[in-house]
């Protein structure tokens, strides 16, 4: 019988210095730029060594709305993608490559808004 494992917890690491209250200012300056919330947690990754923003108590999105800070939502992102693949699979009807990435973009509106119902 295999073991049951307690999920991992996330423990802040040692080297993070940042106080929750300027990855916040961080975060809220970039969505004011028109940066996506997966595009934010990129720029903390490689500019300020922030691995998981959860590691400070919040996801982006949740600091997003408590502060009332407008942002695109995956779902338009992804629907967005999957028009101009439509578009271009129309004109080009051999580009097989182009089909694929259309059937896994279907694949990606599939799970976000299977996220949203939870």
């Amino acid at each position: 019988m295999e073991e049951e494992k307690s999920p991992k917890k996330f423990v802040k690491p040692g080297w993070i210095k940042m106080k929750p209250a300027e990855m916040e200012e961080i975060v809220i300056g970039l969505a004011k730029n028109g940066e996506s919330p997966a595009k934010i947690g990129l720029i903390l990754r490689d500019k300020h060594g922030i691995p998981k923003t959860k590691l400070f108590g919040k996801r982006i999105t949740e600091i997003l709305k408590e502060k009332g800070v407008k942002y695109e939502v995956e779902k338009d992102v992804v629907d967005k993608k999957i028009g101009k693949l439509k578009g271009h699979i129309s004109k080009n009807k051999h580009d097989y490559p182009a089909k694929r990435a259309l059937t896994k973009r279907l694949w990606d509106l599939y799970k976000v808004n299977k996220r949203a119902q939870e």
